[in-house]
């Protein structure tokens, strides 16, 4: 992951989640952001069920404005990708979009117009479901309620290796160099984890199952990829398990919705 974020303040405990602001553009197109919202104080709250509700309800929009920028990503793609089929040549501005959109991804090429590359690109330029965001970020976090959640917005279990980048964990290895890392923002968080699951090679399982799914025409869901993120913990099978429990449990399937408006 990418270094250098700092150790941040905890900031002021607030409950309610807020709604999400004007969209803001991207490459032609609107995305809607969530507004900058303190971090409820998850810990204080003694009923579990509002706790896990409070939790759900204040990461969601975060996650869905995510996932409506990579749809919109992966729409404008597709066009792309129909364009060069036709033999048509593309525009400046598209070919512009196009490796920013491979740098992006980390996805090096010399040919843009080669079909086995738009074929990975289009691999790792998709979404992730809510319930999987939402379940893998309660596990991580403890419900939100950990300090590098609390402290820097870390909601997902995410090192960095640059010194000073995060927090040194208390049980770290003596040999051990990483840190779990902190960023300055919920989106950042989000932004990070995302590109996490979709470029980097410990998940292509997951992003094999994905493909799978949409050759099918599936829906996408959590309880379908949670089988690709063996490789996110030490638990390996047993860490799958938990996600999944938790995803039939909090009825985190229904929230997968917000993809298919």
């Amino acid at each position: 992951m990418a270094a250098g974020a700092y150790h941040l303040t905890p900031p002021t405990p607030v409950y309610p989640a807020r709604p999400a602001a004007a969209p803001l553009p991207f490459a032609g197109f609107y995305v809607p952001r969530p507004l900058d919202a303190d971090l409820p104080d998850f810990a204080s709250i003694d009923d579990i069920h509002l706790k896990k509700q409070t939790f759900f309800d204040f990461l969601q929009p975060y996650v869905d404005a995510k996932n409506a920028e990579v749809r919109q990503q992966r729409r404008r793609l597709q066009l792309l990708v129909t364009k060069i089929k036709s033999g048509s040549t593309l525009r400046q501005h598209e070919n512009v979009f196009l490796w920013e959109l491979a740098r992006n991804y980390q996805l090096k090429t010399d040919d843009l117009y080669d079909p086995v590359f738009l074929e990975r690109l289009l691999h790792r330029v998709d979404v992730l479901p809510p319930s999987l965001v939402l379940a893998q970020a309660a596990n991580e976090s403890a419900w939100g309620t950990s300090r590098f959640a609390q402290e820097g917005y870390n909601f997902f279990g995410q090192w960095c290796y640059t010194e000073g980048c995060g927090f040194v964990p208390v049980r770290r290895r003596a040999n051990a160099s990483h840190e779990v890392k902190s960023f300055s923002s919920i989106e950042e968080a989000v932004n990070a984890y995302f590109l996490n699951i979709n470029t980097f090679p410990s998940y292509q399982d997951l992003r094999l199952i994905r493909q799978a799914l949409r050759q099918d025409a599936k829906p996408i869901d959590g309880i379908s990829l949670a089988k690709g993120l063996r490789e996110y913990s030490e638990r390996g099978d047993a860490y799958i398990n938990e996600l999944q429990n938790m995803i039939y449990k909090n009825n985190l399937l229904a929230r997968d919705k917000t993809l298919y408006p």
